[in-house]
C-alpha cells in the first residue's frame, strides 16, 4: 500500500461510511486519515467506527491516522412561535434572554456571555451569514439591530459574531467528556473547534495529557488575528475555511489560507485545508473545474492534507471522491512547475544539528541519483523535519512506535513504517533498506539515505546520515560507521 503522491488525504465518516467495506475502500482509494466528527453521533457509534479502522489497518499492515474533532460551542437562536420567520432589511429586530417564543420582531438568544461583549456597531450573522444585523443598543440582557440582510431565521439557527473575542471557551462539557473519551479510545490527533487564543489550546492539552496531538481549527477572525501564538502552542492547523467565509469576507480566505499554510510550513506542523474541496460530489460523480482547481491550489501551496466533510461523510459518490483528490494530487506533483513552485517557497531552517541534516538530505537526494530518503524517528520529529524540506523524493519515516507511526500519516510525503527498534546505525541502515525494497521505493542496485540519532530511542538527536546501498550484502561489506 504505497502512495503515489506527498499530499495526505482527511476522509470524515458518517452514515455513508460506515461499514467495514466502504471504510476500507476509502483507505484503499487514498484515504490517510480518517475524521471521526464528535458533533454527530453516540459515543458507541463513534467507538465502533474506531474499531473498524483499528481492524482494517491490521489487516492490510498499514498504520492509518484517526483525527477526532470537537465540536465546540454551539451558539444558537431560541425557537418561534410560528417556528420560521421572514426578516426585512431596515426592520429593528431584538435578541434578548427572554424564553418566551420568538416572533417578527424579537427572539431569545440564551447565551449571556454575547451580550457582555457586544457594542454598539458589532455585527451579528445568522444562518451561516445568510442574515446580517448591526447592534444599535445593548445591555447585559439584550441587543438591539437593525436588519442589513435580511432573510428567513427559524428556529435555533446558529449565530456568529465576528467582531470580538466571546468570553466562551473552547471546550464546551460535552467537549471535554468528547476529549477524554476520544484520548481513552486511542485516537491519534484532536482538532479543537471555537479557538480564539493560545490559551484555548494549553487547556486542552492539560486535559489530554500527551495521549493525542492537538490541531487547532482557525475558523474565527480572532484565531486569525492571534495565528503566531495559537501556532506556538498547537502540532498543526486546519484551515477551516467554511467558518472563516462566514464571519470574514470570501474573498479574504484565499489570502488568508495561503499565508497560514506558509507560516505552518515554516515551523515544520502539518496544515489541513478543509471545507467544501469537493462540495459538488455529494451528489455528483465528478466535481466541478472550480474544486478541481481549488484542491490543485492548496497543493501547490504545500499542505500537508485536504480534507472531505460530507463528502464522505454523507455522500453518493465517497469513494469517487477520494479517487478525484488522489488523482488530482498525482496530476500536479507531476508538473514541473510544481517542483519550482515547492522549491521557490522554502524557507530558510535554523541553525541546529537535525535541521542541517536533513537538509544535507534533500540535498543529496535531490542532486545524486538517490531514490528515497529513510529516516528513524522515535517521537515523529525527526520525520516532521525532513517533511518540511519538502524533498522531490520518497521519505520512508521508520518508528518502533505505532502511535507516532500513525501520527505521521497526516503529514506531507512521509511513508510510515513500523519496525523492531535497533541499537546500532549499521542495523538502522539495513531496516531501512529492507523498507524501501519492501514498499517499492528502491531496487537492489539502487541506493538510499538514511539519517538518524545516536544514541537510539532518544527524542530530538539526530545526528547521523549516510549514503547506503539498498544491497545487505554490500552494506555489511562496507566499512564500519
Amino acid at each position: 500500500m504505497r502512495r503515489q503522491r506527498s499530499l495526505k488525504i482527511v476522509a470524515t465518516l458518517g452514515p455513508a461510511s460506515s461499514t467495514y467495506e466502504t471504510i476500507k475502500a476509502l483507505f484503499e482509494a487514498g484515504a490517510d486519515v480518517f475524521r471521526l466528527n464528535m458533533s454527530h453521533g453516540s459515543h458507541e457509534d463513534i467507538r465502533t467506527k474506531h474499531q473498524i479502522i483499528r481492524d482494517i489497518e491490521r489487516d492490510l499492515g498499514r498504520p492509518i491516522g484517526i483525527l477526532a474533532d470537537l465540536q465546540g460551542p454551539k451558539l444558537r437562536c431560541g425557537v418561534f412561535a410560528n417556528d420560521t420567520e421572514d426578516l426585512a432589511e431596515g426592520q429593528d429586530f431584538r435578541f434578548d434572554l427572554d424564553g418566551t417564543l420568538g416572533d417578527a420582531k424579537r427572539v431569545n438568544l440564551p447565551h449571556k456571555e454575547i451580550f457582555a461583549a457586544l457594542e454598539p456597531n458589532t455585527t451579528l450573522l445568522v444562518n451561516d451569514g445568510k442574515i446580517r444585523l448591526k447592534v444599535n443598543e445593548c445591555g447585559p440582557d439584550f441587543a438591539n439591530c437593525t436588519v442589513q440582510v435580511g432573510g428567513e431565521i427559524s428556529n435555533r439557527k446558529g449565530v456568529n459574531v465576528p467582531d470580538v473575542v466571546l468570553p466562551v471557551a473552547a471546550l464546551s462539557e460535552k467537549d471535554k467528556a468528547d476529549l477524554e473519551f476520544a484520548c481513552s479510545l486511542g485516537v491519534d490527533w484532536l482538532a479543537l473547534s471555537f479557538v480564539q487564543r493560545p490559551e484555548d489550546v494549553t487547556e486542552a492539552r492539560e486535559l489530554a495529557d500527551g495521549r493525542a496531538s492537538l490541531i487547532s481549527k482557525i475558523e474565527k477572525p480572532t484565531a486569525v488575528e492571534n495565528f503566531d501564538s495559537i501556532l506556538e502552542v498547537s502540532d498543526g492547523i486546519m484551515v477551516a475555511r467554511g467558518d472563516l467565509g462566514v464571519e470574514l469576507p470570501v474573498y479574504a480566505v484565499p489570502p488568508i489560507q495561503k499565508r497560514l499554510i506558509r507560516a505552518c510550513r515554516a515551523v515544520g506542523k502539518p496544515v489541513i485545508v478543509a471545507t467544501q474541496m469537493m462540495e459538488s460530489m455529494i451528489e455528483s460523480p465528478v466535481p466541478t473545474r472550480a474544486e478541481v482547481s481549488d484542491v490543485a491550489t492548496a497543493i501547490y501551496e504545500g499542505a500537508d492534507a485536504v480534507m472531505l466533510s460530507a463528502e464522505s461523510a454523507m455522500g453518493d459518490y465517497a469513494v469517487e471522491a477520494v479517487t478525484t483528490m488522489d488523482n488530482v494530487a498525482k496530476e500536479v506533483e507531476g508538473d514541473p512547475n510544481y517542483i519550482k513552485v515547492i522549491a521557490a517557497s522554502r524557507t530558510r531552517s535554523s541553525a541546529t544539528i537535525p535541521e542541517a541534516i536533513t537538509l544535507a538530505a534533500r540535498e543529496i537526494a535531490e542532486t545524486t541519483d538517490i531514490k528515497a530518503i529513510c529516516c528513524f524517528t522515535e517521537s515523529g520529529s525527526t520525520a516532521v523535519l525532513v517533511s518540511r524540506e519538502k524533498a522531490m523524493v520518497p521519505i520512508i519515516a521508520l518508528t518502533p512506535n505505532v502511535g507516532t507511526a500513525r501520527r505521521l500519516t497526516l503529514v506531507w510525503g512521509l511513508h510510515t513504517v513500523v519496525t523492531n527498534e535497533v541499537s546500532r546505525f549499521k542495523l538502522a541502515v539495513v531496516s531501512a533498506a529492507r523498507a524501501a525494497r519492501r514498499y517499492k521505493f528502491a531496487a537492489e542496485d539502487d541506493k538510499i539515505v538514511v539519517i538518524a540519532g545516536v544514541p537510539f530511542n532518544t527524542a530530538g538527536s539526530t545526528n547521523i546520515l549516510r549514503v547506503a546501498p539498498v544491497d545487505e550484502k554490500l552494506i555489511f561489506a562496507s566499512e564500519a560507521e
